[in-house]
């Protein structure tokens, strides 16, 4: 797909794993737009799932606007990401995907590490209705690196 994404996981054709590659391929273009129309108007990212430092209640990031917001609260300050997709298990309108992603932090050449499950779920016209990541952040904050 792009260098920016390692699979190593099964890819037997599936909506859901599909719609997974395409977003994280836009994620790891920069391309917002591109990325949200990937969406349901009435989709909720849970990116993690529950409360967070992102999230206080907890409910998630909801429609195109919500979660427009949320990408720019906290990719801006992301330089790069990579993917690493380890298993990919896609069943029903969901594929839940296990990952490693590393992100870029601006221009220092600092980088953290997310390792992750994520679902994404999708409606019958292929658009996503939910991704729900689990990810611990004290467990990603601790891989900050700096050069």
């Amino acid at each position: 797909m792009t260098d920016s994404i390692t699979w190593e996981a099964p890819d037997g054709d599936h909506p859901a794993r599909r719609v997974s590659r395409r977003s994280m391929a836009a994620v790891a273009a920069g391309r917002k737009d591109e990325w949200l129309a990937l969406f349901a108007p009435d989709a909720v990212v849970q990116d993690p799932v529950g409360p967070s430092m992102m999230d206080p209640s907890g409910n998630g990031h909801c429609g195109r606007g919500g979660i427009g917001r949320w990408w720019d609260q906290n990719f801006g300050a992301v330089s790069r990401f990579h993917f690493r997709i380890t298993d990919s298990f896609a069943n029903g309108p969901c594929c839940a995907n296990i990952a490693s992603i590393t992100m870029w932090l601006g221009d220092s050449g600092a980088t953290m590490l997310v390792d992750c499950v994520v679902i994404y779920t999708v409606g019958d016209d292929g658009l996503i209705t939910s991704i729900r990541a689990h990810w611990e952040p004290d467990r990603a904050m601790a891989t900050i690196t700096n050069p």
